[in-house]
């Protein structure tokens, strides 16, 4: 399948990077939002990050006008979605605002489009449902910072036919970006299984009073050779995502074991997100 045109939603901190890469590496983009000061916040994002390119001598004036000419933002769903040939959704972890936005996506796009959820835990069998295309819903997950992390996990549902498979990993390269297929929905796909055991484990010695903060983060960085440690890197993802992603999980198996560590509950009933509120595990200079 041909993919030139590419919508992204949610023009937050993950989706004006994946639209910015997407812009980057060749494509027509639309970014959209609900919110206008989230989308002009991403408007200046990539108009500072071109600018820094330029300055630096690693692009040329010409390609960055290229890659504004090719960058959109609005806050239009149906401008953004109409010609989408892939549909990225970056939207809040909550399942219901996930189908119902592919629902209207569903009526927007053109039958050949592909919708994709960058969701990190909601597997697409949740949301599929809500279209008339289920063949053409999956999960394609990106990592934080998008325009810097490697990895795109692209989850194949029971629902999804193998050409759409095959189109969006063709695309994942396409972005610069190494894939990982992964053959079966399972709650965390492959690395944020990983993670989230090492996050949880973080977040009980924490609460248990056994290491301080920086000293958990100290041992997985200099002990186990990761580059953060898991409290500072939930700062950088957001305490509000994982508030929100365990909460939904709790949810679904209503076992206590899922709901999230009270170090993330107090910081999130705070409204101490990480970096993005100056103030998480760590605090930090506006």
């Amino acid at each position: 399948m041909d993919i030139q045109t590419i919508c992204v939603v949610g023009a937050g901190n993950m989706g004006h990077q994946i639209a910015l890469q997407a812009a980057i590496s060749g494509f027509t983009v639309y970014c959209t939002d609900i919110n206008e000061a989230t989308l002009q916040k991403a408007k200046d994002f990539a108009a500072k990050r071109l600018g820094g390119r330029l300055e630096k001598g690693k692009m040329s004036a010409e390609e960055v006008d290229v890659i504004k000419g090719r960058l959109n933002f609005t806050v239009s769903l149906e401008t953004a979605a109409k010609d989408a040939d892939l549909v990225i959704e970056a939207a809040i972890e909550i399942l219901d605002i996930k189908r119902k936005l592919f629902a209207d996506l569903d009526k927007i796009c053109p039958p050949h489009a592909i919708l994709a959820t960058n969701s990190s835990y909601i597997v697409s069998s949740k949301i599929a449902d809500a279209t008339s295309r289920p063949d053409k819903v999956l999960n394609m997950h990106w990592f934080n910072p998008a325009l810097v992390m490697k990895l795109v996990e692209v989850v194949k549902g029971p629902h999804t036919s193998e050409e759409t498979v095959e189109t969006v990993l063709e695309v994942t390269r396409a972005l610069g970006k190494v894939p990982t297929r992964v053959n079966k929905e399972i709650y965390g796909f492959v690395a944020n299984r990983v993670f989230s055991a090492i996050t949880k484990e973080g977040c009980y010695l924490l609460d248990q009073g056994i290491a301080s903060i920086e000293d958990i983060d100290n041992a997985v960085r200099n002990g186990l050779g990761h580059p953060m440690g898991p409290l500072e890197l939930l700062d950088l993802t957001g305490i509000d995502l994982e508030y929100n992603v365990l909460m939904e999980r709790f949810k679904d198996t209503g076992d206590a074991k899922d709901k999230p560590s009270p170090a993330i509950v107090e910081r999130y009933a705070l409204g101490k997100y990480g970096r993005k509120t100056g103030s998480g595990f760590y605090e930090y200079k506006k």
